[in-house]
């Protein structure tokens, strides 16, 4: 694993983090080598564990001063390459999953200090003791961390109503590529004292620097709940059906993500206890939550109200509303289970796009119709978060293709969905970043004074060019 650093960095690397804070034996470096579907591999000099924000500070001085190259890694569950070193073995994993404390929860003030290697699901839980609620949530919430959240701005299903990770966070502690650590734990909700640096990392995927540390936002624990999945003939008709119910119900509408009958179908065909909630099939689907820290909120009738004059126009073909936990559970497998069910379909084409709310159903027409045309019998996995504009427009490949052909045009189809995203104004990476698979990409729809401006940042912060090399930014 040492073989590309000279002797004497490995020495001084294991002076700063200990011997519990290197990995050498390949058994113990090979899962920081591969993301965790195995489309992304890549080799390190080093695997590096440091346990508190001094101990990253010591080794990126230590690198800035080598001109080594680091690749930070949380959870690693990212879906663009991002936390992968490449195949050089010259680079260094910086795995931040020992700096895992939470510093401080100030209920008065709504605030959670997290370090960076925290899983998110702690995070969740920790605020749950204390009566309050940590919004954010996905389907990998189990393994991913605060730092990896906050290096691709990460969304998730409650994006709707609380915000993405810029929205979530206060405050952040960071040790820039020289080693110098600018702490900005601030728990602020007004700071107007100049350019508000954070921004500049939330988002850069460690390419500015190391994010060892945040102020994230709590908000009052929901205590009532109403779930519903509702049957549409088309998009059209949920954007129809979004803007009444968010008229109707405010800031309780917290949940609204559509998917198609094929992303259905999938589930339904490869995922254990998944059951049909309608007797017959429907073009199109919409899962509805509903939450309010009210006990008298009276959600469930609230959200029969709203379903109600849709369906005497036809606008919902069809409506059921969970009766209990465990019925709103099962409804939400449908929705979160759709990504591993396409898995079994064979292999495919992952894009996460966002449109303006009002853009989706001519995005949905125009993409559609343009992928048939390139590939006829491509089979459209559409699903996503609606309320905010961000699809997961998945493609899985026709029949009667053959696996390694179907790859192969993953840059073509990218092309064809991305120019059809561009000409709604549109966004190529919504909630994923983009990595290394998406870097390139951004060349084509990106102005040059926007890439230049990217480029000026980089180099004002990382000179040396070090931090995740061959991320983020094109050639």
């Amino acid at each position: 694993m040492t073989r590309e650093l000279p002797q004497r960095v490995s020495d001084r690397i294991r002076d700063i983090v200990g011997e519990r804070g290197i990995l050498t034996d390949p058994a113990d470096t090979a899962p920081y080598l591969s993301d965790w579907r195995g489309a992304y591999k890549g080799k390190a000099a080093l695997v590096v564990r440091p346990a508190s924000t001094a101990e990253v500070s010591g080794v990126l001085a230590l690198c800035y001063q080598e001109g080594i190259p680091v690749v930070t890694q949380g959870g690693n569950t990212g879906l663009c390459g991002g936390s992968m070193p490449d195949a050089s073995g010259r680079q260094i994993v910086l795995s931040l999953n020992r700096l895992n404390r939470i510093r401080n929860i100030d209920a008065a003030n709504d605030t959670l200090v997290a370090e960076a290697g925290c899983i998110l699901a702690d995070v969740q839980n920790a605020a749950r003791e204390v009566g309050r609620l940590f919004p954010l949530s996905m389907g990998s919430e189990g393994s991913c961390t605060i730092g990896g959240n906050l290096a691709t701005n990460a969304g998730g299903i409650a994006v709707l109503r609380y915000g993405n990770m810029r929205d979530l966070t206060l405050g952040i502690e960071v040790v820039l590529p020289d080693g110098r650590i600018w702490d900005g734990l601030r728990g602020l909700r007004k700071d107007n004292t100049g350019y508000d640096l954070k921004h500049l990392f939330i988002g850069s995927e460690g390419s500015l620097g190391v994010i060892t540390a945040a102020v994230l936002k709590l908000y009052p624990l929901p205590t009532e709940k109403a779930v519903a999945f509702a049957a549409l003939p088309s998009p059209e008709a949920a954007i129809e059906l979004f803007k009444h119910l968010r008229s109707l119900c405010g800031p309780r509408l917290t949940g609204f993500e559509l998917m198609s009958r094929m992303s259905l179908d999938f589930v339904l065909r490869h995922m254990a206890g998944c059951t049909d909630p309608m007797a017959e099939p429907h073009p199109w689907y919409l899962l509805i939550e509903l939450t309010d820290s009210s006990p008298t909120a009276n959600l469930r009738e609230l959200i029969e109200t709203g379903l109600m004059g849709p369906l005497e126009d036809g606008q919902v073909l069809d409506a059921v509303i969970a009766a209990d936990e465990a019925q709103a559970a099962a409804l939400w497998k449908l929705r979160e289970g759709i990504s591993e069910a396409q898995n079994f379909e064979g292999p495919s084409i992952k894009h996460d796009i966002s449109v303006p709310v009002s853009s989706i159903p001519g995005f949905i027409d125009k993409a559609s119709a343009a992928l048939s045309k390139e590939i006829p019998g491509i089979r459209l996995v559409c699903y996503g978060h609606v309320g905010d504009g961000n699809l997961h427009f998945n493609l899985s490949k026709p029949l009667d293709s053959e696996n390694a052909d179907f790859r192969a045009q993953a840059g073509r189809i990218g092309r064809v969905v991305y120019d059809v995203v561009a000409q709604f104004t549109g966004s190529i990476s919504a909630e994923h970043g983009l990595g290394q698979s998406k870097r390139q990409d951004i060349v084509r729809y990106k102005s040059d004074l926007e890439l230049e401006l990217m480029r000026s940042i980089k180099g004002l912060l990382d000179p040396k060019a070090i931090m995740n090399p061959g991320k983020v930014l094109p050639d």
